[in-house]
C-alpha cells in the first residue's frame, strides 16, 4: 500500500509540475520547466551519495578499523540478500544514521559516533537494518526524485509570481486561466510540492520500519532504538544538519517548535513505535 502511495505522489508532483510550466509560458514553458527539472534530477542520481555524505564529514571505514559494527552490516545485507554496502562514521555526538545510494549496487550506509555508543547492539542492528530496508525498497532513489522536482517546482513558483506581477503570462482571453490564477498557482503549488514531498517521506520511513524489523528480526528492539534516538535528538541536536537532507536520516535531526513538527518529513515518533511493538505482539497497527 505504501509503495502506490509513493508511486500517486510522485506522479501528483510531475502532473504540478506540468501545469506551473503551462502555466509559465504554455507549451514552451512546460517543456522548459520539465527539461529544467530532468536535469538536476540527472545530475542528483549520479552524485547525490557524494555530496551527502561529503556534506557531513563521513569518513568510509573497512573490517579492520570497526571490525563489530562492519560485520554487523555485513550480516544483515546478507540477510536481506543485498550486496555488502560501502561503510561509513560520521564524526557528531548527536546519534543519527541514513542510507544513501541509486540503487543497492551502490549504496551506502552511515551512521554517527554518537549512535555507536548510546545503543545497544540489538538496538544498533534494528538501526541499520531499518537502513538496509531503505536501500532494498529503492527509498534513496524517489525521495531525491520528489526533492527535485519540489525544488523545481519552487523555482518555477518564484517564476510565477515574478511574471504575474509584472503583467506578463496568459491573458484572461487564452486558455489555461487568468494572471490573477497564474499567481495563485505560484502560491498553491510550492506549498502542495512541499506537501507531497514530506508525505513520500513519511510513507517511505513506515515501510522501512516494518522491512527493518523483518531483516534483523526483533521489531522491539528498533522500537527502543528509536525511542532512545527521538529523545537523545533533542538533548544533542546535530548541528551540522541541513533542511534539504533531513529527510534520510532514521530520525528527524532538525529540532524545533511543535508548529515546524506539523512540517516535518517524519511521521510521529509514538505511531512508527505503536506500529513496530504491534508487529511483535502479532497485533494490527
Amino acid at each position: 500500500m505504501n509503495r502506490l502511495k509513493t508511486t500517486l505522489l510522485l506522479t501528483l508532483l510531475t502532473l504540478l509540475m506540468v501545469a506551473m510550466g503551462n502555466a509559465l509560458g504554455g507549451k514552451t514553458g512546460m517543456v522548459f520547466a520539465f527539461a529544467m527539472a530532468c536535469a538536476t534530477n540527472f545530475f542528483s542520481y549520479w552524485f547525490s551519495d557524494k555530496i551527502v555524505l561529503r556534506m557531513y564529514g563521513a569518513q568510509e571505514v573497512g573490517e579492520h578499523e570497526h571490525p563489530a559494527f562492519y560485520g554487523m552490516v555485513r550480516r544483515l545485507a546478507i540477510q536481506a540478500g543485498l550486496p555488502m554496502p560501502r561503510v561509513y562514521i560520521i564524526p557528531s555526538d548527536s546519534p543519527n544514521a541514513f542510507a544513501t545510494g541509486r540503487n543497492p549496487d551502490h549504496a551506502a550506509v552511515a551512521a554517527t559516533e554518537g549512535i555507536l555508543r548510546i545503543l545497544s547492539p540489538a538496538e544498533l542492528e534494528g538501526v541499520m537494518a531499518h537502513e538496509l530496508a531503505h536501500v532494498q525498497n529503492r527509498d534513496i532513489l524517489v525521495s531525491t526524485i520528489a526533492a527535485t522536482f519540489a525544488g523545481a517546482i519552487s523555482m518555477v513558483g518564484n517564476m510565477l509570481q515574478w511574471g504575474a506581477m509584472f503583467g506578463a503570462g496568459r491573458s484572461d482571453d487564452e486558455e489555461g486561466g487568468s494572471i490573477v490564477g497564474t499567481l495563485a498557482m505560484a502560491i498553491v503549488a510550492p506549498i502542495a510540492a512541499m506537501l507531497i514531498q514530506m508525505a513520500v517521506s513519511r510513507s517511505r520511513e513506515y515501510l522501512a520500519d516494518e522491512g527493518g524489523a523483518r531483516i534483523c528480526g526483533n521489531p522491539l528492539a528498533l522500537a527502543g532504538a528509536l525511542n532512545k534516538l527521538h529523545n537523545y535528538s533533542h538533548m544533542i541536536p546535530m548541528q551540522e544538519a541541513r533542511p534539504a537532507s533531513a529527510h534520510l536520516f532514521i530520525v528527524n535531526p532538525l529540532t524545533g517548535s511543535s508548529l515546524m513538527n506539523l512540517f516535518s518529513t517524519h511521521p510521529p515518533m509514538e505511531e512508527r513505535i505503536a506500529r513496530l511493538e504491534a508487529m511483535a505482539y502479532g497485533r494490527r497497527a
